[in-house]
Protein backbone atom coordinates (compact mmCIF):
# COMPACT_ATOMS: atom_id res chain seq x y z
CA UNK A 1 0.00 0.00 0.00
CA UNK A 2 2.89 2.06 1.00
CA UNK A 3 5.01 1.44 -2.22
CA UNK A 4 2.42 1.26 -4.73
CA UNK A 5 -0.94 2.95 -3.85
CA UNK A 6 -2.27 3.37 -7.21
CA UNK A 7 -2.71 -0.57 -7.37
CA UNK A 8 -3.91 -1.13 -4.09
CA UNK A 9 -6.97 1.33 -5.17
CA UNK A 10 -7.18 -0.24 -8.62
CA UNK A 11 -7.39 -3.79 -6.66
CA UNK A 12 -10.23 -2.28 -4.22
CA UNK A 13 -12.20 -1.10 -7.15
CA UNK A 14 -12.09 -3.91 -9.71
CA UNK A 15 -12.79 -5.94 -6.71
CA UNK A 16 -15.97 -3.96 -5.83
CA UNK A 17 -16.80 -4.29 -9.95
CA UNK A 18 -16.39 -7.96 -9.43
CA UNK A 19 -18.44 -8.62 -6.45
CA UNK A 20 -21.19 -6.46 -7.71
CA UNK A 21 -21.22 -7.93 -10.99
CA UNK A 22 -21.26 -11.81 -9.32
CA UNK A 23 -23.80 -10.88 -6.94
CA UNK A 24 -26.14 -8.42 -8.72
CA UNK A 25 -29.44 -9.80 -8.47
CA UNK A 26 -28.67 -9.80 -4.87
CA UNK A 27 -26.98 -6.14 -4.42
CA UNK A 28 -29.21 -4.31 -6.11
CA UNK A 29 -31.99 -2.30 -5.07
CA UNK A 30 -34.55 -2.70 -8.01
CA UNK A 31 -35.02 -4.73 -10.99
CA UNK A 32 -32.51 -2.75 -13.38
CA UNK A 33 -35.54 -3.29 -16.45
CA UNK A 34 -38.25 -2.32 -14.10
CA UNK A 35 -40.40 0.42 -15.65
CA UNK A 36 -41.94 3.26 -13.22
CA UNK A 37 -43.44 6.33 -15.29
CA UNK A 38 -44.20 7.78 -12.55
CA UNK A 39 -40.43 8.09 -10.99
CA UNK A 40 -38.90 8.74 -14.32
CA UNK A 41 -36.05 11.27 -14.60
CA UNK A 42 -35.86 11.30 -10.67
CA UNK A 43 -32.45 13.29 -9.65
CA UNK A 44 -30.66 11.20 -7.01
CA UNK A 45 -32.68 11.03 -3.69
CA UNK A 46 -32.85 8.79 -0.87
CA UNK A 47 -34.71 6.04 -2.31
CA UNK A 48 -32.70 6.15 -5.92
CA UNK A 49 -29.10 6.96 -4.72
CA UNK A 50 -28.17 7.74 -8.82
CA UNK A 51 -31.31 8.53 -9.87
CA UNK A 52 -33.70 7.06 -12.53
CA UNK A 53 -33.54 7.80 -16.33
CA UNK A 54 -36.47 8.32 -18.78
CA UNK A 55 -38.31 5.02 -18.30
CA UNK A 56 -37.84 5.36 -14.34
CA UNK A 57 -35.67 2.41 -13.92
CA UNK A 58 -33.18 2.75 -11.50
CA UNK A 59 -29.87 3.70 -12.36
CA UNK A 60 -27.61 2.29 -9.67
CA UNK A 61 -29.25 -1.16 -10.50
CA UNK A 62 -28.70 -0.56 -14.07
CA UNK A 63 -24.77 0.34 -13.40
CA UNK A 64 -24.19 -2.74 -11.08
CA UNK A 65 -25.63 -5.02 -13.55
CA UNK A 66 -23.61 -3.44 -16.68
CA UNK A 67 -20.42 -4.05 -14.46
CA UNK A 68 -21.40 -7.96 -15.32
CA UNK A 69 -21.75 -7.29 -19.29
CA UNK A 70 -18.47 -5.60 -19.48
CA UNK A 71 -16.64 -7.79 -17.44
CA UNK A 72 -17.76 -10.90 -19.14
CA UNK A 73 -16.60 -8.63 -22.53
CA UNK A 74 -13.88 -7.74 -21.40
CA UNK A 75 -12.33 -11.68 -19.72
CA UNK A 76 -13.74 -13.06 -22.98
CA UNK A 77 -12.20 -10.81 -25.76
CA UNK A 78 -8.71 -10.80 -24.22
CA UNK A 79 -9.03 -14.84 -23.63
CA UNK A 80 -10.38 -15.07 -27.01
CA UNK A 81 -7.01 -13.04 -27.98
CA UNK A 82 -4.48 -13.59 -25.95
CA UNK A 83 -5.16 -17.83 -26.93
CA UNK A 84 -4.98 -16.98 -31.29
CA UNK A 85 -2.18 -14.44 -30.25
CA UNK A 86 -0.29 -17.55 -28.56
CA UNK A 87 -1.43 -19.68 -31.76
CA UNK A 88 -0.34 -17.72 -34.48
CA UNK A 89 2.56 -15.57 -32.95
CA UNK A 90 4.09 -18.84 -31.10
CA UNK A 91 3.75 -20.56 -34.95
CA UNK A 92 5.45 -17.73 -36.30
CA UNK A 93 8.19 -17.62 -33.99
CA UNK A 94 9.34 -21.10 -33.03
CA UNK A 95 9.37 -22.38 -36.44
CA UNK A 96 10.53 -18.81 -38.47
CA UNK A 97 11.12 -19.12 -42.15
CA UNK A 98 8.29 -18.75 -44.50
CA UNK A 99 5.62 -19.30 -41.80
CA UNK A 100 6.58 -16.48 -40.30
CA UNK A 101 7.12 -14.36 -43.53
CA UNK A 102 3.27 -15.47 -44.37
CA UNK A 103 1.81 -14.85 -40.33
CA UNK A 104 3.73 -12.15 -39.90
CA UNK A 105 3.98 -9.92 -42.96
CA UNK A 106 0.91 -10.57 -44.53
CA UNK A 107 -1.39 -12.11 -42.21
CA UNK A 108 -0.92 -9.59 -39.19
CA UNK A 109 -0.18 -6.45 -41.41
CA UNK A 110 -3.40 -7.03 -43.41
CA UNK A 111 -5.50 -6.95 -39.94
CA UNK A 112 -3.42 -3.86 -38.41
CA UNK A 113 -4.02 -1.83 -41.78
CA UNK A 114 -7.73 -2.04 -40.64
CA UNK A 115 -8.35 -0.14 -37.67
CA UNK A 116 -9.55 -2.55 -34.56
CA UNK A 117 -13.08 -1.09 -34.01
CA UNK A 118 -13.98 0.12 -37.21
CA UNK A 119 -13.43 -3.77 -38.23
CA UNK A 120 -15.43 -4.77 -35.34
CA UNK A 121 -18.46 -2.79 -36.29
CA UNK A 122 -18.83 -3.99 -39.63
CA UNK A 123 -18.67 -7.55 -38.04
CA UNK A 124 -21.25 -6.88 -35.80
CA UNK A 125 -23.16 -4.90 -38.83
CA UNK A 126 -22.97 -7.98 -40.23
CA UNK A 127 -23.97 -10.24 -38.02
CA UNK A 128 -26.31 -8.35 -35.90
CA UNK A 129 -25.86 -6.98 -32.08
CA UNK A 130 -25.17 -9.86 -29.44
CA UNK A 131 -22.71 -10.95 -27.06
CA UNK A 132 -21.47 -13.82 -28.78
CA UNK A 133 -21.13 -11.39 -31.91
CA UNK A 134 -19.75 -8.82 -29.86
CA UNK A 135 -17.10 -10.93 -28.39
CA UNK A 136 -15.53 -12.80 -31.55
CA UNK A 137 -16.27 -8.97 -33.38
CA UNK A 138 -13.49 -7.53 -30.83
CA UNK A 139 -11.16 -10.69 -30.91
CA UNK A 140 -10.78 -10.52 -34.42
CA UNK A 141 -9.50 -7.04 -34.02
CA UNK A 142 -7.42 -7.45 -31.05
CA UNK A 143 -5.35 -10.65 -31.62
CA UNK A 144 -2.60 -9.23 -34.10
CA UNK A 145 -1.00 -7.18 -30.62
CA UNK A 146 -1.23 -10.54 -29.04
CA UNK A 147 0.52 -12.52 -31.62
CA UNK A 148 3.20 -9.50 -32.33
CA UNK A 149 3.95 -9.47 -28.60
CA UNK A 150 4.04 -13.43 -28.20
CA UNK A 151 6.68 -13.36 -31.78
CA UNK A 152 9.19 -11.30 -30.25
CA UNK A 153 9.54 -13.29 -26.57
CA UNK A 154 9.35 -16.32 -28.76
CA UNK A 155 12.14 -15.33 -31.00
CA UNK A 156 14.39 -13.70 -27.92
CA UNK A 157 13.65 -17.02 -25.85
CA UNK A 158 13.95 -19.97 -28.61
CA UNK A 159 17.77 -19.69 -28.93
CA UNK A 160 18.50 -19.59 -24.81
CA UNK A 161 20.45 -22.28 -23.46
CA UNK A 162 17.95 -24.38 -21.94
CA UNK A 163 15.65 -24.47 -24.86
CA UNK A 164 18.79 -26.07 -26.90
CA UNK A 165 19.43 -28.27 -23.71
CA UNK A 166 15.75 -29.58 -24.06
CA UNK A 167 15.68 -29.99 -27.78
CA UNK A 168 19.19 -31.67 -27.40
CA UNK A 169 17.56 -33.97 -25.01
CA UNK A 170 14.92 -35.41 -27.80
CA UNK A 171 11.72 -33.33 -26.73
CA UNK A 172 9.31 -32.48 -28.75
CA UNK A 173 8.55 -29.20 -30.16
CA UNK A 174 5.06 -29.09 -28.10
CA UNK A 175 7.30 -29.88 -25.30
CA UNK A 176 9.66 -27.20 -25.84
CA UNK A 177 7.12 -24.66 -26.46
CA UNK A 178 5.00 -25.22 -23.33
CA UNK A 179 7.04 -26.75 -21.05
CA UNK A 180 10.24 -24.13 -21.83
CA UNK A 181 9.16 -21.30 -23.74
CA UNK A 182 5.49 -20.21 -22.31
CA UNK A 183 6.38 -19.94 -18.86
CA UNK A 184 9.05 -17.44 -19.62
CA UNK A 185 7.46 -15.57 -22.03
CA UNK A 186 3.99 -15.15 -19.44
CA UNK A 187 4.95 -11.94 -17.57
CA UNK A 188 5.10 -9.60 -20.47
CA UNK A 189 1.52 -11.23 -21.61
CA UNK A 190 0.24 -10.84 -18.26
CA UNK A 191 0.70 -7.35 -18.48
CA UNK A 192 -0.73 -6.50 -21.95
CA UNK A 193 -3.74 -8.72 -20.69
CA UNK A 194 -4.24 -6.29 -17.88
CA UNK A 195 -4.32 -3.09 -20.19
CA UNK A 196 -6.28 -5.38 -22.77
CA UNK A 197 -8.93 -5.57 -19.92
CA UNK A 198 -9.07 -1.76 -20.36
CA UNK A 199 -9.67 -1.15 -24.07
CA UNK A 200 -11.87 -4.03 -24.17
CA UNK A 201 -13.98 -2.46 -21.26
CA UNK A 202 -14.15 1.23 -24.11
CA UNK A 203 -14.68 -1.06 -27.15
CA UNK A 204 -17.74 -3.09 -25.49
CA UNK A 205 -18.66 0.82 -24.15
CA UNK A 206 -18.34 2.45 -27.59
CA UNK A 207 -20.04 -0.51 -29.65
CA UNK A 208 -23.02 -0.25 -27.33
CA UNK A 209 -23.56 3.42 -27.43
CA UNK A 210 -23.52 2.96 -30.74
CA UNK A 211 -26.13 0.26 -30.84
CA UNK A 212 -23.98 -2.92 -31.66
CA UNK A 213 -23.91 -3.90 -28.65
CA UNK A 214 -25.56 -6.31 -26.27
CA UNK A 215 -29.26 -5.50 -27.25
CA UNK A 216 -31.95 -3.55 -24.73
CA UNK A 217 -33.40 -4.26 -22.32
CA UNK A 218 -29.86 -5.69 -21.06
CA UNK A 219 -28.16 -2.84 -19.24
CA UNK A 220 -25.08 -1.58 -19.82
CA UNK A 221 -22.81 0.83 -19.48
CA UNK A 222 -22.66 2.07 -23.63
CA UNK A 223 -26.73 1.44 -23.53
CA UNK A 224 -27.44 3.86 -21.03
CA UNK A 225 -24.86 6.47 -21.83
CA UNK A 226 -26.88 5.79 -25.55
CA UNK A 227 -30.26 6.89 -24.01
CA UNK A 228 -29.17 9.89 -21.76
CA UNK A 229 -28.03 11.70 -24.85
CA UNK A 230 -31.20 13.48 -25.28
CA UNK A 231 -30.76 14.08 -21.18
CA UNK A 232 -27.76 15.57 -21.18
CA UNK A 233 -28.79 18.87 -19.78
CA UNK A 234 -31.89 18.41 -17.70
CA UNK A 235 -30.88 15.03 -16.29
CA UNK A 236 -26.93 15.22 -15.94
CA UNK A 237 -26.51 12.28 -13.55
CA UNK A 238 -28.07 10.01 -16.19
CA UNK A 239 -24.69 10.83 -18.00
CA UNK A 240 -22.29 10.91 -15.12
CA UNK A 241 -23.11 7.80 -13.20
CA UNK A 242 -22.01 5.29 -16.24
CA UNK A 243 -19.46 7.30 -17.39
CA UNK A 244 -17.89 7.49 -14.25
CA UNK A 245 -17.97 3.32 -13.93
CA UNK A 246 -16.48 3.29 -16.96
CA UNK A 247 -13.98 5.72 -15.92
CA UNK A 248 -12.54 3.64 -12.83
CA UNK A 249 -12.94 1.01 -14.22
CA UNK A 250 -10.68 1.53 -17.39
CA UNK A 251 -8.22 3.22 -14.82
CA UNK A 252 -8.23 0.28 -12.37
CA UNK A 253 -7.09 -1.88 -15.11
CA UNK A 254 -4.73 0.80 -16.32
CA UNK A 255 -3.19 1.06 -12.91
CA UNK A 256 -3.37 -2.73 -12.30
CA UNK A 257 -1.29 -3.07 -15.57
CA UNK A 258 1.07 -0.41 -14.53
CA UNK A 259 1.54 -2.20 -11.48
CA UNK A 260 2.21 -5.79 -12.73
CA UNK A 261 4.92 -4.36 -14.96
CA UNK A 262 7.24 -3.10 -11.99
CA UNK A 263 6.10 -6.27 -9.31
CA UNK A 264 7.00 -8.53 -12.46
CA UNK A 265 10.26 -7.19 -14.12
CA UNK A 266 13.44 -7.88 -11.63
CA UNK A 267 14.91 -4.58 -12.38
CA UNK A 268 12.31 -2.56 -11.59
CA UNK A 269 11.75 -4.36 -8.29
CA UNK A 270 15.18 -3.88 -6.80
CA UNK A 271 15.18 0.19 -7.98
CA UNK A 272 11.68 0.97 -6.00
CA UNK A 273 12.73 -1.77 -2.69
CA UNK A 274 10.38 -4.70 -3.61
Amino acid sequence: MRRQPLAFFAMAVLFCFICGAIFAPHVTPYDPAAINLNGRLAPPQASHWFGTDELGRDILSRVIFGARISLLVAVSVVGCSLSLGLIFGGLAGFYGGILDTVLNVFVMNAFLALPGILLAIAFVAFLGPGMRNLVLALSIGGWVGYARLVRAQVLAVKEREFVEAARALGASDLRIFTRHILPNILQPLIVQSAIGMAGAVLAEATLSFLGLGVPPPAASWGNMLNDARSHLFDSPHMVIFPALAIMLCVLSFNFLGDALRDYLDPRTRLSIGL
